[in-house]
């Protein structure tokens, strides 16, 4: 599906369903994972399906970044107890195809719209995700970005100001600093790949229980129920002024609740039967993703997804890092310490996150525009 037959949004008015909306019976729908935010499913297609013709071709569309080698051994200890944590970054660089998804003027520089830390458990049958609001004020910490040029700390900066800063080794050393937990992988997918993977995949099925609409982002939805390509989930994903009180927190919830969606409709869609479907969704894929050094090749991204594919939506759990009002900027958010302490020791013991660390929290008014599972 290409970005000009983007299907056009369902009638609205049908009754609001408990879950994402399910289309007409079809293949067998797989149990995919959040290997990343919006790539997961390309990448999961890879696995198993003896697609080595294409080996060559796909290694040299994915892009990496050596975060070892930037970071050296300044970080937490790397805890081997059959866990895994991954550091997922949406990024809003303007540049090239961005441009025109992004808005904004191309100036060389780029944010991390959306960061998300993936908790696999010990089994890899379950997992945690925890949101990290792009206004958060946060420490800084000095870093090194992949050029070699080194950033001073900073106090009191945006916690997507570690990207534009000093790129993905930055963003990573801010967060390894915020949660004292190592990330074992790093997964950044931008506006252009995003559109794509959802064209390719045919569009995602939900169900909104309220109108959204934000000029900003470009989206205009009718509560009911939708076939969103591309161009819509990308504004579904970006709008913050449509929905909840107008702030990062409501857009996360609806990126949670999106994400839920796509994950339960994934399924393997020509896999045998339709060789082209397969090549174009693990081109996309492919084309989509900067990872870290130990994730570059179709082998490595490939044996990655495959260990994770017995985890289902249901068996995930998604937050948002526990977080309060700045009260000098209704624009900003402070971490909340206390609360944040009892999410990140959960995660580094790979236990269960307690419902305690996200009462009384700012989670936002979005909760709900979505239907979810």
């Amino acid at each position: 599906m290409s970005a000009e037959s983007t299907p056009e949004p369902g009638t609205p008015g049908k009754p609001v369903t408990t879950g994402p909306r399910h289309r007409a019976a079809g293949p067998k729908r797989s149990k995919a994972v959040l290997v990343t935010v919006w790539t997961a499913a390309g990448v999961l297609v890879l696995g198993g399906t003896g697609a080595g013709y294409l080996y060559f071709k796909l290694n040299g569309n994915i892009k990496s970044v050596d975060i070892d080698q930037a970071l050296g051994t300044d970080r937490p200890l790397d805890v081997d107890n059959g866990s895994q944590d991954i550091l997922v970054l949406g990024s809003d660089t303007r540049s090239g195809s961005n441009k025109k998804l992004g808005g904004g003027v191309d100036d060389g520089s780029a944010r991390s719209d959306t960061a998300m830390v993936v908790h696999v458990y010990e089994g890899h049958k379950r997992a945690s995700v925890v949101s990290i609001p792009r206004d958060t004020l946060v420490e800084r910490p000095e870093c090194t970005d992949g050029d070699g040029k080194t950033h001073p700390a900073a106090t009191a900066a945006m916690f997507n100001s570690a990207y534009t800063t000093g790129g993905a080794a930055c963003a990573v050393k801010t967060v390894e600093s915020m949660t004292g937990i190592r990330m074992d992988h790093y997964v950044e997918v931008d506006f252009a790949g995003f559109e794509k993977l959802i064209n390719v995949l045919g569009g995602v099925d939900i169900t909104t229980t309220k109108d959204i609409k934000d000029p900003d982002s470009h989206l205009d939805l009718k509560a009911g129920d939708h076939t969103l390509g591309g161009k819509q989930s990308l504004g579904l994903v970006r709008t913050r002024h449509g929905v909840g009180d107008g702030s990062d927190l409501g857009r996360i919830q609806l990126q949670q609740a999106f994400i839920k969606a796509l994950l339960e409709q994934v399924k393997e869609v020509g896999l045998f039967s339709s060789p082209k479907k397969l090549y174009d969704l693990a081109d996309t894929a492919t084309h989509a993703v900067t990872t870290d050094s130990d994730l570059d090749s179709v082998k490595d991204l490939a044996s990655f997804a495959n260990g994770l594919k017995d985890i289902s939506s249901k068996n995930m759990t998604m937050i948002t890092m526990p977080v309060q009002y700045d009260p000098a900027d209704p624009n900003r958010v402070l971490v909340d310490e206390k609360k944040s302490a009892q999410v990140w020791a959960a995660l580094k013991a790979d236990r269960t996150i307690p419902k305690s660390a996200t009462k009384g929290t700012a989670t936002g008014t979005a909760e709900g525009v979505v239907a979810s599972s």
